[in-house]
Order: structure tokens, then C-alpha cells, then sequence
């Protein structure tokens, strides 16, 4: 069992671990001090925060009815939310391009309003929130099913509309799960390159930059980038795990 361990750590570490020490220091500041890589990396953060934050509006409501409404169809439309985390993201961005294109209806309408998503922040929301929204919804529908029932309706015996019931007592004792569905969605968000190639290489999120150098330049030129894309991701992981850690038990870690 401890081999399997070691083994599955060094699999992940390695070549992470050789990533981050192969860039100098001089290569790091460079990079930090690019205005395109600084601009690419800050669009990602935004980008996937953006996406997360609509997950969080209105995957929320949705994730509730998954924990609480049993129905026909249900199966199905777990299983339809998980999409996105199954099909090569290339077809994600193919799929949402068909749609937002002049030749389909959603696409005319969206032109009509203003609404662009071929090639601009907007289109790069899309898709974000497209791949994203399936690891917030069920992160925040296990957190609701972990909720016991009878709470919620002993305050709606006391005369409580559901909606009240909602805020007062099932928002406080799933809130965790949402920060760590919010947190979740935005790490998987900053990763995205397959679908956002499709529909927008420009304006450049970080990942299409490192791509971009990669081919035209080699490693020495992407690994800062990429390096700083990693540091971003471990931040967003480290925040997941200390907010996820009951308090209790971080008053024990410290204690350690």
C-alpha cells in the first residue's frame, strides 16, 4: 500500500517538481514582468472566476433540486451535467461555436443584442462556465444531500416558506460545499485550453499562451508561464483545502 502511494505521488510530483525547477531566475522575472504573460494570466484568473461565479448563481438552485426532488429523469440529467467532463473539450468549443454562429438562430439573436463570442472575453466565459459548471453542481448537491431533511422540516412546520428555509437554515450548512464547488470549478476553469482555442485564441488566456510559446519558441520560453500558471493552480488547491478542513480539526493541525 505505501508503494502505490509513493508510485501515485511521484507520478503527479516529478514531473511537476522538474517543471518548476528547470526555468532560472532571470527566466521567472522576465516573465513576471511581460505585460502579455501578465495580462494572459490575469485574464485566466478573471475568466475562470467569472465562469465560477455564474456556476455558483445558478448551478445553486439546480444542485438543490438534485439533492431534494426525486422525479423521472433523473439519471439522465445527472448524467447530462457530466458531459462537459467527459467529451474532448475540442468538440465542447466546436459544439458552443455551432450555436453561436450566423447560420443558427442563437447565434443571429445573440448578434442582434451585442453579444459576441467568437474571439472575446465573452466567448471565453462560455466555454469556462460550460466545462466548469459540472464539478460546481455536484460538489454543492452532495453538500445539500449530507443536509438531514428533518431540519428543513421542522422550519417549515414552524411555519417557515421555503424559500426562508432555503436562506435561514440550508445556505449556512451547505456553505462550504459551495466554496469548495466555487473554488473547484474555478481551478478546472484556469486549466481549460482545448474549448477556448476554438472559440477565442485571442484574446490569450495563459494556457493558449503557453501553447503559442511552445510551439514557436520551445520549453525555455513556455516554462515560465507555465510555471507561474502552476503556482496560481496550487494557491486555488491550498485555499480548497483549508477551507474544506472542518475548524476543528485546522485548531488540531495547528496544535501539530
Amino acid at each position: 500500500m505505501f508503494s502505490c502511494t509513493l508510485m501515485i505521488i511521484a507520478f503527479i510530483v516529478l514531473p511537476l517538481f522538474e517543471m518548476v525547477i528547470q526555468p532560472t531566475f532571470e527566466d521567472m522575472k522576465a516573465a513576471a514582468t511581460d505585460s502579455d504573460v501578465v495580462r494572459s494570466i490575469w485574464l485566466s484568473i478573471y475568466t475562470a472566476l467569472s465562469a465560477a461565479l455564474i456556476s455558483f448563481v445558478l448551478g445553486t438552485p439546480f444542485a438543490y433540486v438534485l439533492a431534494r426532488k426525486k422525479f423521472i429523469g433523473k439519471k439522465l440529467l445527472e448524467s447530462i451535467i457530466d458531459l462537459p467532463i467527459m467529451i474532448p473539450h475540442p468538440i465542447v468549443g466546436i459544439a458552443i461555436l455551432s450555436i453561436a454562429g450566423k447560420n443558427y438562430w442563437i447565434g443571429r439573436m445573440m448578434q442582434q443584442i451585442g453579444i459576441q463570442i467568437m474571439g472575446t472575453v465573452t466567448g471565453i466565459i462560455v466555454v469556462l462556465t460550460f466545462v466548469g459548471v459540472p464539478f460546481y453542481v455536484n460538489t454543492v448537491r452532495n453538500g445539500f444531500e449530507a443536509i438531514p431533511e428533518r431540519l428543513e422540516n421542522v422550519s417549515r412546520s414552524l411555519g417557515a416558506s421555503q424559500a426562508s428555509t432555503f436562506i435561514r437554515i440550508t445556505f449556512p450548512l451547505a456553505w462550504r460545499s459551495m466554496v469548495v464547488g466555487f473554488i473547484m470549478c474555478t481551478a478546472r476553469a484556469v486549466s481549460e485550453f482545448g474549448a477556448v482555442v476554438i472559440i477565442a485564441y485571442h484574446p490569450m488566456i495563459a494556457p493558449v499562451m503557453i501553447y503559442e510559446r511552445f510551439t514557436a519558441y520551445g520549453l525555455k520560453y513556455s516554462q515560465p508561464v507555465a510555471v507561474w500558471l502552476i503556482g496560481v493552480c496550487l494557491l486555488l488547491f491550498l485555499l480548497l483545502r483549508v477551507v474544506s478542513t472542518p475548524k476543528d480539526q485546522n485548531k488540531g493541525l495547528g496544535r501539530n
